[in-house]
């Protein structure tokens, strides 16, 4: 079973600031964090735009966030794309 959205935003903030030099999360990446954040699963909405769509812009945003546990979110969130 896939974790939620806002389950996953929570260890992005915490990993991200580990992971580049201590800076916040990207400028173009938060407000698909911040969407993410009141999510729960990819087949939901957000307003207008759809889970899938707000998880697509995050990963094409969020590009600056690497390590481990980035590859390893990144691979979760990109799976989420592809069963749905």
């Amino acid at each position: 079973m896939a974790r939620q959205l806002s389950e996953i935003a929570v260890e992005i903030r915490k990993d991200w600031k580990k992971s580049v030099s201590g800076t916040d999360v990207n400028f173009a990446a938060r407000p698909y964090l911040d969407a993410m954040s009141g999510m729960g699963d990819i087949n939901g909405n957000y307003g207008w735009d759809s889970g899938k769509s707000i998880v697509a812009y995050f990963l094409s945003n969020a590009s600056t966030w690497r390590g481990e546990t980035a590859k390893r979110v990144k691979k979760e969130l990109n799976a989420m794309l592809k069963s749905r």
